[in-house]
């Protein structure tokens, strides 16, 4: 019989919350991470975000590639001291882990087994949310089944946690090297930050340029005469070569704004789009972009551009 009066040394109870806090976290990856594969793989046209959902990738995966191996680890190092001791595996701290550890993979599994109830009987099923609420299930009851498994069996020489290691550690590494082929290498995140930024940076000049216009009645002949030395505005230039950004007047009511991409945009759904466009309203304009140098014609709407009448005393 097991001795469950055993006391719990200070090794004991780092262990102990060191191994289940990096099992929490591995498992919280997982579900952000699968959760967010969905979300790219099956987007909302509604309200789909590349950037959130990529850095949210980024966080997952670092999540699951650090607390994994270390979860393993320190599962390793927990069932070698219960080796030596058995009378480890009755100690009142590993069992409340382990029962509060239950608590919370029931507990999710009915709630997510409530909203899909719910969402199917509201008629709001896609495929997109059945998938995310299929990874939760699939966490939770792999949980669940795995933690009742381990505080049921009497074999302690079992071979299934050293399997279930090897399974965890390739799977982890696999989750990541999936998001290589969905979101894209660390150097693909890179580039596509910096050509965030060339987007920002050229809808900033637009707003300038539409000012400067509505103020003088002309459009600037160079990006030079944007400066302002109160508001402090200066023409950025690419954030990564530090060349400037091309600017070319048309005509009188017409410029053009170049840059050079290092990828394609994601957002291909907004090419119809008129020209004619509030300053740094980046949700109605087409910034769309292939890998490249591209371009970008704005025409000024002057009934849409008249300066306010200033009221002199």
């Amino acid at each position: 019989m097991e001795n469950t009066t055993i006391k719990s040394t200070p090794k004991d109870v780092f262990l102990q919350l060191f191994n289940i806090v990096t099992f929490y976290l591995s498992m919280i990856g997982f579900i952000i991470l699968y959760v967010q594969y969905v979300n790219a793989l099956f987007p909302d046209k509604l309200n789909y975000y590349f950037t959130g959902i990529s850095a949210l990738v980024r966080t997952a995966s670092s999540m699951v590639f650090v607390a994994v191996p270390a979860y393993i680890i320190s599962s390793w190092l927990l069932a070698k001291d219960m080796a030596l001791v058995p009378e480890k595996r009755g100690l009142k701290l590993r069992k409340w882990l382990t029962y509060f550890t239950l608590f919370i993979s029931a507990v999710t599994i009915i709630v997510d087994l409530m909203i899909f109830v719910y969402n199917f009987l509201n008629g709001e099923l896609s495929v997109r949310f059945v998938l995310k609420v299929f990874v939760v299930l699939l966490v939770a009851c792999g949980v669940f089944g795995y933690y009742m498994w381990d505080l049921k069996r009497k074999d302690l020489v079992s071979k299934l946690p050293k399997v279930f290691a090897i399974i965890l550690a390739v799977f982890a590494l696999g989750s990541i090297i999936i998001g290589f082929f969905i979101i894209g290498t660390p150097s693909d995140q890179r580039k596509r930050r910096f050509d965030e930024q060339r987007v920002q940076e050229l809808q900033m000049i637009q707003g300038q340029v539409v000012n400067y216009w509505t103020l003088k009645k002309n459009l600037p002949a160079d990006l030079s005469l944007l400066q302002d030395n109160i508001s402090g505005f200066v023409a950025p230039m690419d954030p990564e070569t530090k060349v400037a950004y091309e600017y070319k007047i048309i005509d009188p009511l017409k410029f053009e704004l170049c840059a050079t991409f290092a990828l394609a945009s994601d957002d291909k759904e907004n090419q119809n789009r008129i020209n004619y466009y509030p300053p740094y309203d980046s949700f109605q304009q087409n910034w769309s972009h292939e890998d490249g140098r591209t371009c970008y014609s704005r025409t000024i709407d002057p009934e849409l551009y008249k300066a306010e009448k200033m009221i002199v005393n």
